[in-house]
């Protein structure tokens, strides 16, 4: 297939040779920072990242540079060897997050396969103590395969796939029904996102990450945060548990791990590796290929400075959009922002900005997520808001919803 073929003809290749899994809404073929280009040849701003994967933007020198470099020397070797850009990968991870020297980290392939380690981290915790129960929030995504499914308590993603896993309880994402599970001594495991993406970038109410560190090692249970969309640097800090002071006792990763390349890792912190020889492993992950991309991109951030950009970035963004049509404020932290809506017109501001050049996404019927490049200045906010809203001025015109917000509820959270 080349980068000229025929909008109708794509489409029908799609169906007729791709699960119908949906989510085809362009064919892209190019990308180079912040922009990407369909097969018409239309430049759109890519305010997505896929889906806060993109942390470098599109074609970035390191990264173009590193994938080079590494696939003409090793790309893979199976897992029965370690290699150089593993171990300078494992040791940089365990820097940023703080570890301590009894840290241990575990590559795998997505952030789906690393909260699939984290289950089966619970689950030998719970072989050890006794203790039965894995804890994950209403609201939370945590992946689709059976075990992060099993995390997932979204009807639509579990229902066609039951039974799944045995002794996973959900509870509402506050601190009473925290203090209310752990009461009855049977927890293992809570596993939490800082902020929950794809529930529309909601962050955890003040304090719930301190108490639930508190309970978690009051009660012997392991507290595993999913930092798979907040990690990173996403949020202007490395890792979002780090802006509310606590350690965990491991952490998932994935999505800009390697700004692109496909890449996870369950983190552990602390003497909270369970694991032993045939417990768990992966074929492709850690491989070398993925590991260098790793290493560039994180060493990329960190040299660049981009984490103090995110920053500055995330407050120009949400100060940008108050006033807008429909806008009643924003959350979330650094480049992780949703937009609030006071209609539920998500997806048609969605598929208006796609046709003003601009691409955004829609977790739920009132919110838009943006997740742009860390890399991203002040020419990449001006094309984002003039778009942004002229996209909600074309939705508002034809809407029968009022399109007034309140223009200026701005909540960063702190988790």
């Amino acid at each position: 297939m080349t980068d000229t073929v025929d909008t109708r003809t794509w489409q029908h290749e799609a169906c007729r040779d791709l699960l119908n899994l949906g989510g085809r809404l362009a064919l892209l073929v190019r990308g180079e920072g912040s922009h990407v280009w369909d097969a018409d040849g239309t430049r759109y701003l890519d305010f997505l990242g896929g889906i806060a994967v993109n942390a470098l933007g599109h074609a970035h020198p390191v990264f173009v540079d590193a994938v080079a470099r590494q696939a003409a020397t090793l790309a893979h070797v199976s897992n029965y060897f370690a290699t150089p850009q593993q171990l300078e990968l494992a040791a940089r991870v365990k820097r940023l997050a703080g570890t301590g020297e009894h840290g241990h980290v575990f590559f795998a392939n997505s952030g789906s396969e690393a909260n699939e380690t984290a289950v089966k981290l619970a689950r030998l915790h719970g072989h050890a103590t006794g203790k039965k129960t894995i804890v994950s929030l209403t609201g939370a995504f945590h992946g689709r395969t059976m075990g992060s499914l099993s995390l997932t308590p979204k009807p639509a993603y579990q229902d066609p796939f039951r039974p799944l896993l045995p002794g996973v309880a959900h509870i509402d994402p506050t601190i009473e029904a925290l203090e209310r599970v752990f009461a009855d001594e049977s927890v293992a495991a809570l596993v939490v996102e800082p902020i929950q993406g794809e529930a529309g970038v909601v962050p955890l109410p003040d304090g719930f990450l301190r108490r639930a560190r508190a309970l978690a090692t009051e009660h012997g249970a392991l507290l595993i945060v999913d930092e798979v969309q907040t990690g990173v640097g996403r949020t202007g800090e490395w890792f979002a548990f780090q802006r509310e002071g606590i350690v965990p006792d491991a952490m998932s990763l994935a999505k800009g791990i390697a700004g692109g390349f496909p890449l996870g890792a369950l983190v552990t912190f602390g003497d909270n590796d369970l694991f032993y020889p045939g417990t768990h492993n992966s074929t492709f992950g850690g491989n070398p290929l993925a590991t260098a991309v790793g290493s560039a991109v994180l060493a990329e951030i960190e040299d660049a400075g981009l984490l103090a950009n995110v920053t500055q970035r995330g407050i120009q963004l949400r100060d940008a959009v108050c006033g807008l049509p429909f806008v009643t404020g924003t959350r979330g932290a650094g480049l992780l922002i949703g937009i609030t809506l006071s209609a539920p017109v998500a997806a048609e501001v969605r598929d208006a900005a796609q046709r003003r050049g601009l691409i955004v996404n829609a977790p739920t019927a009132d919110v838009i997520r943006i997740a742009p490049a860390y890399t991203i200045g002040d020419a990449e906010v001006d094309e984002f808001t003039t778009a942004f809203a002229a996209a909600l001025a074309a939705v508002a015109a034809t809407s029968p919803h009022p399109s007034s917000g309140a223009g200026a509820d701005t909540e960063e959270t702190t988790a």
